[in-house]
């Protein structure tokens, strides 16, 4: 039997003129690709929102600016029932666009679409990838004070100054 693992993730939600910018992506046991948010797991030393801006530019190209906390969500896939993905997603704006910059080996591209075109597209990774978008597209946000992120790494700047 496989021990149970916590996933601790990040996700960005960016909206542009009534598109959101999603990746297209190979993912584990899945023959087709998928659409999720620009997302990816927290490295060691770095704080939420750090690993969210870097995860957005490594997938998409986009440096990204954090504006505010869409929520937590947590996701258990039904043919991985050994891991639990815990998601902290943010709403984020795009900054400026590297049209050149190396993308991750298992990112197609970045795509902006629709929530509807997500949807008919039946190729969401999960379904917290559609539940973000509808949680941003209803307005939900919280302050980023609301996380407080308290660590002694020196990787990792004073929130509290």
């Amino acid at each position: 039997m496989t021990a149970w693992t916590a996933h601790v993730t990040v996700a960005t939600v960016v909206e542009k003129d009534g598109k959101f910018l999603f990746v297209e992506e190979h993912t584990e046991g899945v023959t087709h690709t998928v659409f999720n948010q620009p997302a990816g797991h927290v490295e060691c030393g770095e704080t939420l929102i750090q690993a969210a801006i870097r995860e957005t530019m490594e997938e998409t190209g986009y440096n990204v600016e954090i504006e505010s906390l869409l929520g937590i969500y947590t996701y258990t896939p039904p043919m991985f029932s050994d891991r639990t993905y815990y998601r902290f997603c943010f709403l984020a704006r795009d900054v400026e666009h590297y049209p050149d910059a190396k993308l991750d080996t298992d990112i197609v591209g970045a795509v902006w679409m629709t929530v509807d075109e997500l949807i008919e597209s039946a190729r969401a990774r999960s379904p917290l990838v559609t539940k973000a978008v509808k949680d941003a597209l209803s307005g939900q946000k919280y302050p980023l004070s609301l996380v407080y992120e308290h660590q002694n790494s020196p990787l990792i700047s004073n929130l509290d100054a």
